[in-house]
């Protein structure tokens, strides 16, 4: 059953095409461990409702965080709240990253993008993204291209 928020946090829109967000946010990165361990999926989802309880509607997380595993756990939170007062912002264009070395590989190629907004629905489980923005930007495409096919 779907949870009732009990703290006001105000809203604020985001751009001008009437996406509206708790002023507060939530970044999930940390949940799956970033620049700590992390926490069980159970702890997670627990930790997730719980901002939700105080009023946090926004959820931000992106598909290189714990390899795709942030973008699952937030799914499963959200799938015990109700998914018309929520807000998820998610990332792409991390292609790869290397532990050791802090390295990563950029890609803002139309078909990368494109393969990953599909993959990052599949693993939050939702129909739609709320907000979907480029994590680092490929220099090496213009963002004309990048972009095009969300327009």
């Amino acid at each position: 059953m779907a949870e009732v928020q009990s703290t006001h946090i105000p809203r604020v829109r985001l751009g001008n095409q009437g996406l509206e967000v708790s002023k507060l946010g939530f970044g999930c990165m940390n949940l799956s461990g970033a620049y700590t361990p992390g926490v069980s999926e159970e702890e997670g989802i627990s930790i997730i409702k719980h901002a939700f309880r105080k009023g946090i509607t926004f959820f931000d997380t992106s598909d290189i965080y714990g390899n795709n595993a942030n973008e699952i756990l937030v799914g499963k939170a959200l799938k015990q709240l109700p998914r018309e007062n929520i807000q998820i912002a998610t990332k792409f264009g991390v292609e790869k990253r290397v532990p050791s070395t802090f390295e990563i590989k950029i890609n803002g190629s139309p078909n990368y993008v494109r393969s990953c907004c599909e993959a990052s629905l599949k693993r939050l489980g939702v129909e739609y993204i709320d907000l979907y923005y480029q994590h680092r930007v490929d220099t090496t495409v213009p963002i004309e291209d990048t972009v095009k096919h969300f327009f």
